[in-house]
């Protein structure tokens, strides 16, 4: 199993507001809160003592009420707010310890950020808006053309290259804030609240095409919301922050099953765990399959074996090719068939990718006579999924709470 590559490491990172952050450090350590510290010294904690990693090609979502530091914290990731202590690592790159210029170079080319309100420039046009980044890097305008108008075909807006921010609705704006940054190619992308602004609806539509996107640019981001849903929609892993400090870091199955405290346990309490649970997560190893060079009478002594009434068929690069029920292999001895070719149902809806959500799971089986198969990119049978596995798995975790 290849170990995943650390993209980001931030060790015990700290930011205190104020011009006395030494006393206020001091009364953290000492368990002091938040507020009783303002009271006593006038310095606001920002951060306190953060440690994680952000691995290569995964989305990290920080998520907390207002005021639990997130915001300040991606802030520091880059030092477009100064860290008080600790220290961030982005590849071999001490970025605390950067030089003015260093850090500039490293912003340019390391960091895209997306940002809630937009940040467009009114006066640019949409394809100006998407070449800023490239022209502040210093590319000649037909280098920053081409790749502004590749970067707003990714998002769908390439028909819209001379229009001005004020002609867009708020989605398409949004989606010229993608662009712009992923035109300059950054290795890590920066979104606070990015789609916090936007009506549910076109919020819901962003999410989507910003994992379509991920799944097709494979970048690092680092993701604030105070939005659990949103959370748990997009994130690979979650940092749950309360106060400044972090209280938890782990997948949306780790925090919704293994809350670390009361906190974070009141905190996803109401979620609707049909929309966190996917494939992968109720899905049941296959225990036996058929293979093509089967016969009918080799299909159906497995099926017996198995106490079901069909079984999946997959090659011999265990591609899934079909579903052939008992009834179905019966008929071919029966008409001395001595393959199984005649009798596999190819229905194209037996099969779903691991990351499908329960409620869309409940969906599929109610329109279709036959259990699902979970399969991999190329196909490859990885799990099973009938009705009751589904309802066994809610109930299990519903008893969580």
């Amino acid at each position: 199993m290849n170990k995943k590559k650390v993209k980001i490491k931030v060790e015990n990172l700290s930011k205190i507001f104020g011009n006395n952050p030494a006393e206020a450090r001091k009364l953290l350590k000492k368990g002091l809160s938040k507020e009783d510290i303002y009271a006593r010294t006038r310095q606001t904690v920002g951060v306190f003592n953060a440690s994680f990693e952000v691995y290569e090609g995964e989305t990290l979502v920080i998520m907390g009420l207002s005021g639990s530091g997130k915001s300040t914290l991606l802030r520091c990731l880059n030092r477009l707010i100064e860290p008080t202590a600790g220290k961030v690592v982005i590849d071999d790159t001490d970025v605390t310890g950067l030089s003015e210029k260093e850090l500039i170079d490293l912003r340019r080319h390391k960091f895209g950020m997306v940002f809630q309100n937009f940040a467009l420039f009114s006066h640019r046009t949409v394809l100006d808006n998407v070449a800023y980044g490239l022209e502040v890097q210093g590319l000649k305008r037909k280098h920053r053309k081409n790749r502004a108008l590749k970067a707003l075909k990714m998002v769908g807006l390439d028909q819209w290259t001379d229009s001005f921010p004020a002609q867009l609705s708020g989605g398409m704006q949004q989606r010229v804030g993608l662009a712009r940054a992923f035109a300059t190619d950054p290795d890590v992308l920066l979104m606070d609240e990015a789609f916090s602004a936007l009506d549910p609806l076109i919020r819901n539509d962003m999410q989507d095409e910003l994992m379509d996107l991920e799944s097709e640019v494979k970048k690092t981001i680092v993701f604030i919301t105070h939005d659990l849903d949103e959370a748990l929609k997009i994130g690979d892993r979650i940092v749950l922050m309360k106060d400044g400090e972090v209280i938890q870091v782990g997948t949306a199955e780790e925090i919704l099953t293994r809350p670390a405290n009361d906190y974070v346990r009141k905190f996803v309490e109401n979620v609707d765990f049909t929309r966190v649970l996917t494939a992968r997560d109720v899905m049941r190893k296959p225990h036996n399959v058929a293979f093509l060079r089967d016969g009918p009478r080799t299909a159906l002594h497995k099926i017996k074996d198995l106490g079901t009434s069909g079984i999946f068929v997959v090659d011999q690069k265990h591609e899934l090719q079909g579903y052939v029920t008992a009834d179905k292999a019966l008929d071919l001895i029966k008409d001395e068939e001595d393959k199984l070719d005649k009798a596999i149902i190819r229905y194209k809806k037996f099969a779903v990718t691991p990351d499908v959500q329960i409620k869309d799971l409940f969906k599929i089986l109610n329109d279709s006579r036959y259990p699902l198969a979970v399969v991999d990119q190329k196909r490859r049978l990885m799990g099973v999924i009938v009705e009751g596995t589904m309802i066994a798995a809610l109930a299990e975790r519903s008893e969580v709470f």
